[in-house]
């Protein structure tokens, strides 16, 4: 008899981004020129101070286990990255150093969370988010935020959305896909809504560093004093410093839920990579030049990609704060004939763009708001200008 999976395995789907970046991966072996901006990575090298760092570590022979929640040092300094840069008083147990942001937000989701509790989450929202808390047993309360309130949660939505069942708020700022800043008023109304309640928070907080215009990020346990022992704050290395690959993530959360979160790491996938750990060690403690050159890059990226947008025909979008993702609306183009193709959704839209102009972009129903679709502008401008010359001729149809 074969093996039958388990009723868990129909809570997940593929992520939609890693899809479309398959997709376009197969046509590039087919010798097809993809223009790719499906993926949220950074296209420059790890800075290389941070690559020696590693080096160093392999050397010295940093290549056996480290504690389940992280090597001393680097939790250490995190904590101190907090208390001092953040204003969030932060002692190294309340730290957990996990394998990428993703799996910061398991852990916190799996500590929290389980079956008949509900966890409220803003869209558009990260792929991942869902899934995750399906995986807990949870339900997702998912709450639309439309273009017209510039893509943010309300006081009022969250405070009609919460009840009884209700565990937790997900929120994203810089956000992905919208690129949307929460600013500090935003956050602090949100904050009184929750803490009129009995629920936590998860600030995902992974593109803090990445703001463009003067719009400062605001990390939101700081924002009243009873927050710290409500919010589990979570980042990580991927996208300030270009490290996607070494998979170094952390979250700051009340130690009764970071132990936990730690228990659960050492039984899950024992520590992350002790190499990658000395490499964010460096990361965080180190240079920070490295850092302004690629946002300088980010914000010339995207001046340009909102100049080329206002020329797309029947496509907007809302200037992104941050993060490095245009989330265009392209509802306008639905019933027409694209490439031989009638576009009905954003999926068929984004299909056909990829089969037709060779363009790669994410729909937006993989993010839970229909009628648009992300494009990734964390790639070199001749590649961008590429990709809007392509859109341009493909939406003339």
């Amino acid at each position: 008899m074969a093996l039958t999976l388990a009723e868990r395995s129909k809570l997940i789907a593929p992520s939609a981004t890693l899809a479309m970046a398959a997709e376009a991966k197969r046509l590039k072996g087919q010798g097809v020129a993809v223009l790719d901006f499906a993926l949220g990575e950074p296209d420059f090298p790890t800075p290389e101070n941070i690559q020696e760092a590693a080096f160093r570590a392999i050397r010295g022979g940093q290549t056996h286990y480290t504690p389940p929640a992280g090597m001393p040092e680097l939790r250490e300094a995190i904590a101190d990255l907090y208390t001092k840069q953040q204003g969030l008083p932060t002692q190294a147990a309340q730290v957990v150093i996990s394998n990428g942001a993703k799996h910061s937000i398991h852990n916190a989701l799996m500590a929290l969370c389980g079956p008949g509790d509900e966890v409220i989450i803003p869209s558009p929202y990260w792929v991942s988010y869902a899934d995750l808390v399906k995986l807990t047993g949870a339900t997702p309360v998912v709450i639309a935020t439309p273009e017209s309130s510039g893509f943010k949660l309300t006081p009022e939505q969250l405070e009609a959305a919460i009840t009884p069942r209700s565990r937790l708020l997900m929120i994203n700022s810089p956000s992905n896909p919208t690129g949307v800043v929460y600013v500090r008023g935003d956050l602090e109304r949100l904050a009184d809504v929750v803490l009129r309640t009995q629920i936590g928070v998860i600030s995902d907080e992974i593109y803090e560093q990445l703001t463009y215009g003067g719009v400062a990020p605001t990390c939101f346990a700081t924002l009243r004093p009873e927050l710290a022992e409500r919010t589990i704050t979570v980042s990580g290395v991927s996208k300030t410093y270009a490290m996607t690959g070494w998979r170094i993530g952390w979250a700051v959360a009340p130690l009764a839920v970071s132990k936990f979160m730690g228990d659960l790491q050492s039984q899950e996938t024992s520590n992350p990579c002790s190499v990658s750990q000395w490499a964010a060690l460096e990361a965080v403690t180190g240079p920070q030049d490295s850092v302004r050159a690629m946002k300088e890059q980010f914000a010339k990226r995207r001046a340009y990609v909102l100049e080329r947008i206002e020329r797309l025909p029947g496509v907007t979008c809302i200037p992104p704060g941050g993060a490095f993702y245009a989330f265009m609306n392209v509802s306008s183009h639905f019933g027409r004939t694209l490439g031989g193709q009638v576009i009905t959704d954003s999926t068929s839209f984004c299909l056909t763009a990829l089969a037709k102009a060779h363009v790669a972009l994410v729909m937006g129903s993989a993010f839970g708001a229909e009628g648009y679709a992300r494009l990734s502008f964390a790639t070199d401008l001749a590649t961008l200008e590429k990709g809007f010359d392509a859109l341009e001729v493909f939406l003339k149809g």
